[in-house]
């Protein structure tokens, strides 16, 4: 590997070596700050060390880090020297410095800022000589000690259950004298501070706090760099999709105060509402502080703009009057520099084309801006800063489109919960964000009673330890689900997904105690009836009652869309069961249906006893007696669903799963079934015995189901055919497909396909009419993709279904995988969970394989797919190059999916 031959980049009023184009080597927060100072921003001058060194450093080590960048260091302390006027490591008139982490992709919290630095024993009475302010100059001491013995040495509480060791020592000193806040703490008490927190850095750390400027500044920079694999940091890169040789820069800059007195303040800007996306300049400020004093919620802060902070004050039910004495708005208080403040942000929003997230801090007088990054914001107010930045012609459409993250169009689809309320709640168990929105309800363990809760008036959640397809009515009628174990695309995961549910999933602390109709986590027991409250947007499982809203669909919203379809080429479909879904799906812009789980629709009212009829028939005419009674049943929701698509397409999946799911295993509910259907315990018991496999996932579901009992497939065949034409009368125009899942062999596509175009021609001539429908299947065994030349030749479409195929490829069950697959994911043996987002390089390469050889001998073959990764941004860019017609998703991913096509059309 090459040496770079630059590490050390300037930044400042005379000279600037970095640009906002190299933030990949300098870091966001040192490629902008070099960018304000092109722009001809005040900014205090400094240096960037580059994300190579950070490179280096991870893999050579500190001291050969040291010997590489140690001459570029010095020079660059001697041009922020020479910028500011002075020295740095000078007793009488200290150049003091802040040292800050900065990766090119924003990691908040990853390392906390160092200020003041160069502080010592000298240089403080020298500070305090120099501003003729001896509290400000104890007060930087007692803050720099503090940070450094944190952030760098390392003086941390020794359990999670202590508080932090400089705190306790505070409110030890503001207690003896009688005081509340440390603004209060006069100079003495402050020398005595640095005094007691040395003592405490020798005590625990058993070394001495360091007074060399020299060596402070080194123990600075390989602590940011060591921050860069710290536990959190490599939280957020894993929840991010961040990789781990990006590296963090190191931003060394000139110190400016805000604690100077009433004349100066620090602060943090946004140029639009970060919550909103309302075109509002807005922000906080602290006057006489610094910069983490804004955060740390000892002071109410104050606004920077007079709207802002008249808003601030209807919301904390504050007079007027009171808000002009005690919370004056920087706009009043400080006009000249508020006017300063307000150019910056217009000058730094019009250069970036976005919204920015500005820090700055008011010297005696004079504003220097710190940072500018591009602002963290809501789904909400992403969607609306690009549409508006569209409209003041700021941005291009297809830069429009690229601002908006797919996956945080949740946030304005589903209720969420009322941001007031959350502030006062803790969670009380973390587990998977399987199904986002917000739900709040009393605890219900069994579906059959959720769905008695529900027709009382009650709102319920379902709290179980995993979900079948038996609990589908209970989850119906449920605000909201969690689990105990399962993944992201576990049965409950999917089919919340499918209704647009919220669920939390795979809660490890919660136990669930299903004789005891309790919940357990930890030491604290729920029973039946308790209230909680679910995030599933978070995973974040509360305790009680927590307001929700609706979140409102705005007109920007309807214009991205709009604007989706312009750009995208994927057509994008829904999974949709019953007439209900389909409306939300249509209604979220979907083109059709892709996948109609026809198992799904045997599960309410007196459905199931037919099914369960059918299964204990003892012989076919027992079997097509139990038929004869779904056949309405099904008929009428073919119908329902073929007139909420009017005129697109609907994918009707025959049977799929194993019959044993539609039987009960525990001896309760068999005695319950033996009643309801007067048959003896003992049949049933047997049938479920016999019905018994080792691994029914692999075992007899799909398409052989039907080829056992062509008697299912012929009832389900004239259910859509009979439906097509009965809708068709009403000026509908039906595109009917019919899908046999789960083939591996041509010969097995060719038994069912038999049995479905003789059922269909039986019916057409029957009611002396016919109709066009396509006949295909579903491509999810890595067989049937090796195959897809030879399929292809006989199904008319491939609709990949990737949850069986990734599963069967990966040899991974996803109801199991939970177990390992996190462990996987930390160590780097997987990138992603190839169950959220497809594994490219093994289950894609099936993908791309059979469409080319399905095309090889049926170039116009429609395909598809209907898997969850339909839903996935990343799934959904691979299946756009791919070359696939469409991807089917659940009813409320739809526009995620719409957007996530129109980006990779644009990517191209």
């Amino acid at each position: 590997m090459n040496t770079p031959s630059k590490f050390v980049y300037v930044f400042g009023n005379s000279r600037t070596e970095g640009a906002a184009a190299m933030k990949n080597l300098l870091g966001g927060k040192g490629a902008n700050l070099a960018e304000m100072c092109r722009l001809g921003i005040t900014v205090p001058s400094g240096f960037t060390i580059s994300t190579e060194a950070c490179t280096a450093f991870t893999a050579q080590g500190r001291d050969a880090v040291f010997q590489l960048i140690q001459a570029e260091v010095l020079v660059g302390v001697r041009f922020v020297e020479t910028e500011m006027g002075k020295q740095f490591g000078n007793a009488h008139d200290p150049l003091l410095l802040s040292v800050r982490s900065g990766a090119r992709a924003s990691m908040p919290g990853m390392m906390d800022t160092i200020l003041n630095l160069g502080l010592n024993d000298e240089a403080v009475v020298g500070l305090a000589r120099k501003s003729n302010n001896e509290r400000f100059a104890w007060d930087s001491y007692r803050r720099f000690v503090q940070m450094y013995g944190d952030v760098v040495m390392g003086l941390k509480p020794v359990s999670k259950e202590d508080h932090d060791p400089f705190e306790v020592i505070i409110d030890m000193v503001k207690d003896q004298k009688g005081v509340k806040l440390d603004t209060e703490l006069d100079a003495d008490d402050l020398k005595e501070l640095v005094q007691r927190f040395k003592a405490l850095i020798r005590a625990r750390i058993g070394r001495d706090f360091p007074t060399d400027p020299w060596e402070q500044l080194w123990g600075a920079v390989w602590a940011v760099f060591e921050s860069w694999n710290n536990e959190r940091a490599c939280v957020y890169r894993e929840l991010n999709d961040i990789p781990a040789s990006w590296g963090t820069a190191v931003n060394v800059q000139a110190m400016v105060f805000g604690n100077l007195g009433d004349n100066s303040a620090t602060g943090v800007a946004f140029s639009r509402d970060a919550g909103t996306g309302e075109d509002l300049f807005n922000g906080e400020f602290l006057v006489n502080a610094q910069g983490e004093d804004v955060v740390a919620g000892i002071r109410t802060p104050q606004q920077v703009s007079l709207v802002g902070s008249q808003r601030w004050a209807e919301l904390a039910l504050v007079s007027e009057e009171e808000r002009k004495a005690n919370y004056p708005s920087l706009e009043e208080l400080m006009p000249g520099i508020y006017q300063e403040l307000l150019h910056a942000e217009t000058t730094l929003e019009n250069h970036f084309s976005d919204m920015q997230d500005m820090e700055f801090t008011i010297q005696e007088g004079k504003l220097w801006m710190l940072q500018t990054r591009n602002g963290k914001r809501t789904g909400a107010a992403m969607v609306r800063i690009a549409m508006e930045m569209l409209k003041q012609g700021m941005i291009d459409e297809k830069t429009a489109l690229l601002r908006v993250a797919p996956d945080r169009l949740n946030e304005l689809l589903h209720p969420i919960f009322d941001p007031r309320a959350l502030t006062a709640a803790s969670p009380i168990a973390r587990g998977l964000p399987a199904s986002p929105g917000a739900a709040t309800g009393q605890i219900v363990f069994f579906a059959d009673e959720a769905e008695t809760w529900f027709k009382a008036g009650k709102d319920v959640i379902l709290v179980r330890q995993e979900t079948s397809p038996e609990d589908l009515r209970g989850m119906s009628v449920a605000k909201g689900i969690l689990t105990a174990r399962g993944g992201m695309t576990s049965h409950a995961a999917v089919v919340a997904r499918g209704m647009g549910k919220c669920c939390v999933s795979g809660a490890g602390a919660v136990h669930v105690d299903l004789k005891a109709r309790t919940m357990t986590v930890g030491d604290v027991v729920y029973h039946e009836g308790d209230w909680i409250s679910l995030n599933g947007s978070t995973g974040e499982v509360y305790v009680g009652k927590i307001d929700t809203k609706d979140a409102e669909l705005s007109g920007d919203f309807g214009a991205l869309m709009a604007l989706t379809d312009k750009y995208k080429r994927l057509e994008i479909r829904a999974n949709a069961d019953s007439p209900a879904d389909a409306k939300v799906a249509h209604n979220f812009g979907a083109a059709g249906i892709g996948l109609c789980r026809t198992e799904h629709m045997f599960f309410e009212g007196e459905r199931i006893l037919a099914v369960r009829e059918m299964i204990l028939a003892d012989n076919e005419a027992g079997r097509r007696k139990a038929l004869t009674k779904l056949l309405p049943m099904q008929r009428g929701d073919f119908e329902g669903l073929f007139r909420e698509m009017h005129d697109l397409p609907v994918t009707i999946r025959l049977l799929d799963p194993p019959l044993h799911e539609f039987l009960p295993h525990d001896d309760a509910n068999q005695r319950v079934m033996a009643a309801e259907m007067k048959v003896p315990l003992g049949k049933i018991k047997m049938r479920v015995e016999e019905l018994h496999e080792f691994n029914p996932m692999m075992g007899h579901r799909g398409c052989r189901l039907g080829i056992s009992y062509p008697e299912i497939t012929e009832m389900q065949t004239r259910a859509v055919i009979e439906a097509a034409l009965n809708v068709r009368t009403l000026g509908i125009h039906v595109k009917a497909e019919i899908m046999v899942p789960l083939v591996g062999t041509v010969r097995e596509f060719n038994a069912q396909a038999e049995v479905i175009r003789r059922t269909a021609a039986a019916v057409f001539a029957e009611r002396g009419e016919t109709l066009d429908y396509l006949l295909g299947t579903m491509i999810e065994t890595p067989r049937a993709a090796l195959i897809a030349d030879s399929i292809g030749k006989q199904a008319e479409f491939f609709s990949f279904g990737t949850n069986d195929l990734t599963q069967m490829t990966l040899g991974f069950s996803r109801d199991d995988a939970g177990k390992f697959l996190p462990d996987y994911l930390k160590r780097g043996i997987y990138e992603h969970d190839p169950f959220r987002s497809i594994d490219q390089k093994g289950v894609g390469a099936l993908v791309q394989m059979a469409v080319e050889r399905g095309r090889s001998v049926r170039p116009d073959m429609e395909m598809g797919v209907c898997g969850e990764h339909g839903g996935d941004p990343a799934s959904v860019a691979f299946f756009h190059r791919a070359g696939l017609d469409y991807v089917s998703c659940s009813p409320y991913r739809v526009p995620i999916a719409r957007l996530a096509a129109a980006q990779a059309a644009i990517a191209g």
